[in-house]
């Protein structure tokens, strides 16, 4: 395994700059990979989803909050799951990238601060965890994603 300096997935902040600047410039020089399973180390981290080049999803994989233990590489072996059998999108069409972090407080904080930065299209759209409105009492609600990407019969 590579130590921190020669390894392009890690990254650690300087206090001293903005957490926002920091995350987009780190994230941007991270090399893009094909989205597939086995992808991206058992690690925390952030990462970001790209449909045909455009940045459509950031997500977290924060392994020692959960009991589920979720690592950079279960979660996009979660979105390799998701995209497969779906019509009008395919494996092909996907790239990632990530970040992965010693400190999962850092996990969040870029988090936030890249969605905050580029407003990804599938956040929010139901391609995450979960589907807005979904579970509540009357509502049968079909999200976006869904709507745009459905599911092969």
């Amino acid at each position: 395994m590579p130590n921190s300096a020669d390894d392009p997935h890690r990254f650690e902040f300087d206090l001293d700059r903005g957490i926002r600047t920091q995350a987009v410039e780190k994230l941007e020089q991270s090399p893009g990979l094909p989205l597939q399973k086995g992808v991206g180390p058992s690690d925390s981290g952030v990462y970001a989803l790209y449909f045909k080049g455009t940045l459509v999803y950031i997500g977290k994989a924060s392994k020692g909050t959960t009991k589920s233990k979720r690592t950079l590489r279960s979660r996009l072996n979660e979105h390799v799951g998701k995209i497969s059998g779906r019509k009008n999108i395919s494996l092909s069409d996907m790239t990632c990238r990530f970040l992965t972090f010693s400190s999962e407080w850092w996990v969040f904080a870029a988090e936030f601060a890249l969605i905050s930065h580029y407003d990804p299209e599938w956040n929010g759209s139901g391609y995450g965890s979960k589907t807005p409105g979904s579970g509540r009492p009357g509502t049968h609600r079909v999200s976006r994603w869904n709507e745009q990407f459905p599911k092969v019969q």
